[in-house]
């Protein structure tokens, strides 16, 4: 039977999806010659305009002319709208030897509460985030294509050291040796959620999240491990837990898929669930703030056409102010990437 969390594609999707890849390394040295054309046409970043829109216009302006950009744009927009559609075509060739194993995790001790009736938030529902087909309900087994796929075989190749080895050093900055209870917040496919079942192995852990294909991934993967998770198909504003409930909340690069508002009530809900004296841990994208204007930028219509609608309204923020408003003490912060916010509840 096929290892449930590390498939072995057949040759035509190992094919695509090495060639997704590495045409993600390639565009690295697209970009600096994208930076080289704005500096020729006197682009530079510390007289840029404060606005997104009026700096945004300043650039184009330059890169109308740009061959570089031009190909940039280009691939860019083929793989996001291709990246989705090869991942599944991967995994339904793999589907009949991978079934008995997405069978077998259906069983074990974690739990998983869904809600067919739930009233999906207006930010979220019908988003196609990262211009996925379909958004992440797209699929039967979302999960497994984005969680085991997409992330396993080529996002991880495309971080600095390795975006799993990132999710562990984010568990490990929490200030205390051990946790109880912990609640992560979208939690989605489960990749945080392990990290942090690694760091607290004796810790009993929940998750929440939107998606019931992305949390239905993270139950079978609780499963398959022997790890009791219990997961709730429930926005992170809204968890329905009681006051004092955890002693750690968590999120991971959750934010950015978010509006302000949303942003803002999640981080009042995780105070409200935590118990005095209880801790707080959220990390994020990079904030517009601490990047120079031209990097700003390209992070920002990246984002924009990549499937991320909340993205500058996200990475606007000082979360560290929004987590003092929220009532949390002892508020620190590190970046770049991830960009993490840690605060104590008062005890």
């Amino acid at each position: 039977m096929m290892n449930l969390q590390e498939p072995k594609l057949r040759q035509r999707g190992r094919a695509s999806v090495d060639f997704l890849t590495q045409l993600g390394l390639a565009a690295r040295p697209i970009r600096r010659q994208v930076d080289a054309d704005l500096e020729d046409g006197g682009i530079a970043a510390e007289t840029l305009p404060a606005d997104l829109d009026e700096r945004d216009a300043a650039v184009m302006d330059v890169l109308a002319g740009s061959d570089a950009y031009s190909v940039q744009k280009l691939l860019g927009d083929w793989h996001g709208r291709r990246h989705g559609e090869i991942a599944i075509e991967a995994f339904e060739e793999i589907k009949p030897e991978l079934s008995p194993a997405i069978k077998a995790a259906e069983s074990g001790p974690a739990s998983l509460t869904l809600d067919p009736d739930m009233d999906a938030p207006s930010y979220w529902d019908g988003v196609h985030f990262h211009r996925t087909s379909g958004g992440w309900e797209g699929h039967e087994h979302m999960g497994y294509v984005h969680g085991e796929i997409i992330h396993k075989k080529m996002l991880d190749r495309l971080f600095p050291g390795g975006i799993f080895a990132q999710r562990r050093a984010v568990a490990q900055m929490a200030p205390k040796n051990a946790y109880a209870r912990i609640l992560d917040m979208g939690c989605s496919s489960g990749h945080f959620t392990t990290a942090l079942t690694e760091m607290y192995p004796d810790a009993k852990i929940t998750g929440v999240d939107l998606s019931a294909r992305m949390i239905e991934h993270a139950y079978r993967t609780a499963n398959a491990n022997g790890w009791d998770w219990d997961l709730y198909q429930r926005p992170a504003e809204a968890t329905g837990f009681g006051d004092a409930s955890f002693d750690l909340v968590t999120s991971y690069i959750m934010l950015h898929e978010m509006p302000a508002d949303a942003i803002i009530a999640s981080f009042e809900e995780a105070f409200r669930v935590l118990v005095p004296g209880g801790d707080m841990l959220m990390s994020d994208v990079n904030r517009f703030a601490e990047m120079d204007r031209l990097t700003a930028w390209h992070a920002d219509r990246g984002a924009r056409f990549g499937g991320e609608p909340h993205w500058r309204e996200s990475a606007s923020l000082d979360l560290a102010a929004v987590a003092r408003k929220a009532g949390f003490v002892n508020v620190t912060t590190k970046g770049p990437y991830p960009y993490v916010v840690m605060g104590s509840k008062p005890a």
